[in-house]
């Protein structure tokens, strides 16, 4: 049974949800409401999440950001259905994985604009960093669009850490496992300062150090 939110009209909220075990949860915004949504999966355990958005009234905006870490044998799958029923709103999607192990993940994402939803301004980012060869990233980001009058756009990559980069850090006197550590942090950071929380932004970005090193 998925858990059902509704943001009023001129509302603002966010929420984070961490390490969720078999998230579906469903938010309805109104006309000129604010969210800003969090999806963060570091402790290690299977799960399969379900994040459905829908936009109800004009000028609404919704910012979704996803984290992962996987490690193992662990199989996280997040999908995400964000749907713009109505024009002039605003959706900005941006997920990214670590996987490491033999851990396996997916993002699906669709994104639906519908015939009457002109002005739209929706995109979708996944980004992921395999740490090991046999760590599995499927990601699957999707655009309808019904509408003529719209600035959408998606995309994804997966990839290992820049090689170039570390030896530029190298150079520059820090060990291979200092340097590594910094440049996921960094992948990181983005998705973690903009949680207004700061305690809990604290919790969270001392647990990805620890599982960077």
């Amino acid at each position: 049974m998925a858990e059902k939110i509704h943001i009023n009209k001129s509302e603002s909220k966010q929420l984070v949800m961490l390490n969720p075990h078999n998230l579906d949860l469903e938010l309805d915004l109104e006309a000129d409401a604010r969210l800003m949504l969090h999806v963060v999966c570091l402790d290690g355990s299977d799960s399969e999440n379900r994040i459905c958005i829908r936009f109800l009234g004009e000028g609404a905006e919704a910012d979704i950001y996803g984290l992962a870490l996987t490690c193992n044998t662990e199989k996280l799958a997040i999908d995400t259905l964000v749907l713009h029923e109505v024009g002039g709103c605003k959706s900005r999607q941006t997920f990214k994985y670590l996987l490491r192990d033999n851990s396996s993940a997916s993002f699906h994402g669709l994104l639906r604009v519908a015939p009457d939803a002109q002005h739209t301004d929706a995109s979708q980012t996944n980004r992921n960093i395999l740490l090991s060869p046999t760590a599995r990233m499927h990601t699957e980001p999707q655009l309808e669009i019904y509408a003529d009058d719209v600035k959408c756009s998606h995309g994804a990559s997966t990839g290992q850490l820049d090689e170039s980069a570390l030896f530029y850090m190298q150079q520059r006197g820090l060990s291979l496992q200092t340097a590594r550590a910094m440049l996921l942090q960094a992948f990181c950071s983005d998705v973690i300062e903009q949680i207004s929380d700061d305690r809990l932004r604290l919790q969270i970005s001392e647990q990805i150090e620890q599982l960077v090193k």
